[in-house]
């Protein structure tokens, strides 16, 4: 991508991967530049979402994010707290936070997926007005929907290795309760 088709991006949404009775709807920041301009989420080549995705076992095998609407096979999905994209979440206000907290929390409780997983503590905190969370289940719910906190899978959160957010990830996954077969991709 070059400079200019970046800033062209700018306050650009992506339309979220959702569906009703998800496992986990995953929920970014916002959309960085890159995922403005392709239109796929967690596309920005440092991002590590899509390979901690598949190595905490969510996936069978690392998805691109061209292929994100797979997720949905899977019981998964994706939005974020604020829609707008930016080159930075420093970019975005607490109030668009808030906002953001109130119209996903709309949208948890149409959608009604088992968890909500925020990925990015600080995001959280300031969405729910929970000063105090910590990355792990919280205790706060949205309708009949848990919530908890995931690691940023950005390439700029350099506390987490992909190793360490993927345990993390992981022990969402093992409180995740599949109703149904996670399909794979073998035959």
């Amino acid at each position: 991508m070059t400079p200019e088709e970046l800033q062209a991006a700018r306050d650009r949404t992506v339309p979220d991967v959702v569906a009703g009775g998800l496992h986990v709807l995953f929920c970014g920041i916002n959309p960085s530049l890159t995922t403005g301009a392709t239109g796929h989420h967690f596309a920005h080549p440092g991002n590590r979402f899509w390979p901690v995705l598949h190595r905490s076992g969510f996936t069978p095998r690392q998805l691109r994010p061209a292929e994100q609407t797979e997720l949905l096979r899977y019981g998964l999905g994706i939005t974020n707290v604020v829609a707008r994209a930016t080159a930075r979440a420093d970019e975005l206000s607490a109030e668009e936070f808030r906002e953001g907290g109130q119209i996903l929390a709309a949208k948890v409780e149409d959608l009604r997926p088992q968890w909500l997983a925020v990925v990015g503590v600080t995001a959280y905190r300031t969405a729910f007005g929970r000063r105090t969370a910590r990355i792990g289940p919280q205790d706060h719910t949205i309708g009949g929907t848990r919530v908890w906190a995931l690691p940023n899978p950005s390439g700029l959160n350099a506390h987490w290795t992909a190793q360490t957010m993927a345990e993390e990830y992981g022990r969402l996954l093992a409180c995740v309760d599949h109703h149904t077969a996670v399909p794979t991709d073998e035959p």
